[in-house]
């Protein structure tokens, strides 16, 4: 007689399954995907956000085409020179920004893969913090608290063709784009309320590097 155990061909199946197959690795798997898109939307949150830019307001600095990365690290430290993008929806766009959840939401998955979707956002530089007197002529340049600013970046370019003499209230910004005959900045809106300065609490952040195209990859400098 053998003694062989007999197979049980009536053992119960995994709860759920009721063909035998174990769907705890696709669970898994779901699971991690999930994890990762949290993560990644918490990365673009609180630390990076990519950006495309489509203008040419920046030039030579950023070209239009180009897609940069932003740190959000440090981003309400903010000096003259730096380059920084900015929620503009108060002070440049004149509307009131969409704070619905779904909408954010959204939001901030195109902006993860660097999709325009019509967001007021800004990419300038800093000419002024908040105590500075900040002036131009078309002659003289620009002058900061009384010093002339070297701007090797505007190659050529005039520092402003209209002259301009304006104090930052504390907590704001005077910005200008690098490309000053084609730049919507700050000066446009001086007879706004608000003058054209941007609080400093809509700074995004800081422009870190250039990812594309990939003969143009890196730092955009100081």
């Amino acid at each position: 007689m053998s003694t062989e155990p007999a197979r049980d061909d009536h053992a119960p199946t995994p709860a759920g399954d009721p063909a035998g197959v174990d769907a705890r690795p696709g669970r898994r798997l779901l699971l991690q995907i999930g994890v990762g898109v949290l993560l990644v939307l918490l990365l673009r949150a609180f630390v990076i956000q990519s950006f495309h830019v489509p203008s040419a307001s920046m030039e030579p600095t950023i070209a239009p085409g180009d897609r940069v990365v932003v740190t959000k690290v440090g981003a309400g430290s903010v000096a003259r020179g730096d380059v920084i993008v900015f929620d503009g929806t108060d002070t440049f766009a004149g509307g009131e920004r969409s704070r619905g959840a779904v909408r954010q939401a959204l939001a901030a998955a195109a902006s993860t893969l660097s999709i325009d979707i019509g967001e007021k956002d800004y990419l300038k530089r800093v000419a002024g913090t908040g105590g500075d007197a900040v002036s131009c002529t078309p002659e003289g340049g620009l002058v900061v608290n009384g010093d002339p600013v070297a701007e090797p970046w505007l190659e050529g370019e005039k520092a402003c063709t209209t002259p301009f003499d304006v104090e930052v209230p504390p907590g704001r910004l005077f910005v200008l784009g690098d490309h000053r005959s084609a730049s919507a900045d700050s000066r446009s809106h001086l007879g706004n309320p608000g003058g054209g300065m941007v609080p400093v609490e809509d700074v995004v952040g800081h422009v870190a590097w250039r990812y594309w195209p990939i003969d143009r990859v890196g730092g955009v400098g100081d």
